[in-house]
């Protein structure tokens, strides 16, 4: 046991230390914390860039109709002028140019948007919604009942709010948010399935390593192969772990220091500006800007069990970690260079691709007979369980998946063991998949 405790030590030590750990732990929650605020910064520092675009109108009904706003304005030109437009266009001070012509067979109106360089979405949507708006004014009119437009803009402008409540055991009711919860599962999922493909590769690295430069057979000497893979695996999970916990801290840190340092009417105030100038146009999704609330985001965070979600993830980490450490381990032992363990390192993979793909669509069915059965398979547990803990998982079908992951743990690294003493003083041979059964069997005797 001590001698299994030196090598976690020295794996722990030797990998925290590296300049690489450093980076990725500190940089990585501040790159989180950059995605949650940069979109926002970008959006508003957007908005107070104008951009002018020349109108072409042959068709003489949209003048004074395009409405402008912050960031986008209109100036409508002479028809004459359009050739003289476009061969000078580079010199001007326009962003682009409609041209709006009369299509003489369908009697329909033709649009084109042309500038010298690509269009951006938000203008080209602007511009579309802009139109559209024109055109469902003028067709209404030709309806000729009294007030239509306002009685449609009346209709258009109902909203409707629908609040989600779970009942507790006790007939108690909180406000659940289903997008947040969408969001921490796939985020639980997405991180079960990098850590294991990382660090499960850093550990058949580091095995193929040290038996490449001989280093191993010197290690052997002196202690077990099972307590040197043991050792390796439990160090790198111990590093995995510390960064984890890092990434918590710290992305928490971020995140606390930019709720108090962005005000809440910081983010609103200007929000609001860019919806009320555009809200005649579908450029604005309606169900997304009007209703972001940096600190609504924040609150409803709050309110998921998320002490009972970083537990089980834990749980599951650590479980899902160790079973797939021990097979990248075995076939790190069993080839003399990283560039012969593709054709292992494929079947260990696919089970985590299923897993990962079974999780990204169990948000929208997480009780449903694929994903409970998904959430038992050890091989994909890891994954789908995440993505299903935040939608209410029965907690016994969460115990007996973890009873599950556990025990193939154990048979997996027996397997992996009697592979791993044979595999790692062979040399020179190539391995094939009739060769590691050959080995498995020889450990047994």
């Amino acid at each position: 046991m001590n001698k299994i405790k030196l090598v976690i030590k020295r794996e722990y030590l030797t990998r925290v230390r590296k300049k690489s750990f450093l980076i990725m732990t500190f940089l990585s929650p501040l790159f989180f914390g950059l995605l949650m605020i940069v979109p926002t910064l970008i959006a508003l520092s957007s908005s107070s860039e104008e951009k002018l675009i020349a109108v072409i109108d042959e068709v003489g009904v949209y003048e004074q109709n395009l409405e402008n706003i912050a960031g986008i304005k209109f100036e409508f030109l002479e028809h004459n002028l359009e050739e003289e437009l476009r061969e000078n266009f580079s010199i001007t001070e326009y962003y682009a140019f409609l041209s709006i012509k009369k299509d003489t067979v369908s009697n329909e109106d033709i649009f084109r948007l042309i500038s010298d360089n690509q269009i951006v979405i938000d203008v080209r949507d602007y511009v579309k919604g802009e139109l559209r708006r024109v055109l469902i004014d003028k067709k209404l009119h030709s309806y000729e009942i009294e007030e239509l437009d306002k009685i449609v803009k009346e209709l258009s402008d109902v909203q409707v709010t629908l609040t989600t409540v779970k009942i507790d055991d006790l007939g108690g009711e909180k406000e659940s948010a289903v997008e947040i919860s969408m969001v921490i599962s796939m985020l639980f999922a997405f991180i079960s399935y990098f850590v294991i493909f990382i660090y499960g590769n850093q550990v058949m690295r580091g095995v193929s390593e040290e038996k490449s430069s001989r280093i191993v057979e010197v290690i052997i000497s002196s202690i077990k192969p099972f307590q040197l893979m043991m050792g390796k695996i439990v160090g790198i999970a111990l590093v995995a772990l510390t960064q984890f916990i890092l990434w918590i801290i710290l992305t928490f840190g971020i995140v606390t220091i930019a709720q108090s340092v962005i005000p809440s009417t910081f983010e609103q105030d200007k929000l609001v500006e860019m919806i009320e100038n555009s809200e005649a146009n579908d450029f604005v999704a309606e169900n997304e800007m009007s209703d972001f609330d940096f600190h609504q985001i924040l609150n409803s965070v709050k309110e998921q069990n998320i002490g009972q979600m970083l537990f089980i993830f834990i749980l599951y980490f650590i479980g899902g970690y160790f079973l797939y450490a021990s097979f990248f381990a075995a076939v790190g032992s069993a080839v003399d260079a990283e560039t012969d363990s593709q054709q292992f390192v494929l079947p260990i993979t696919i089970p985590v691709i299923i897993g990962l793909y079974i999780a990204m669509f169990a948000f929208k069915a997480p009780h449903s007979p694929l994903a409970v059965w998904a959430s038992m398979i050890p091989l994909t547990s890891p994954m789908v369980m995440l993505a299903r803990l935040p939608f209410d998982v029965p907690m016994w079908e969460i115990i007996v998946s973890l009873i599950i992951l556990a025990a193939s743990f154990i048979l997996s690294t027996w397997f992996a063991a009697r592979i791993y003493r044979t595999g790692i003083l062979m040399y020179g041979k190539k391995v094939t998949y009739k060769e590691l059964w050959r080995w498995f069997k020889y450990s047994r005797k």
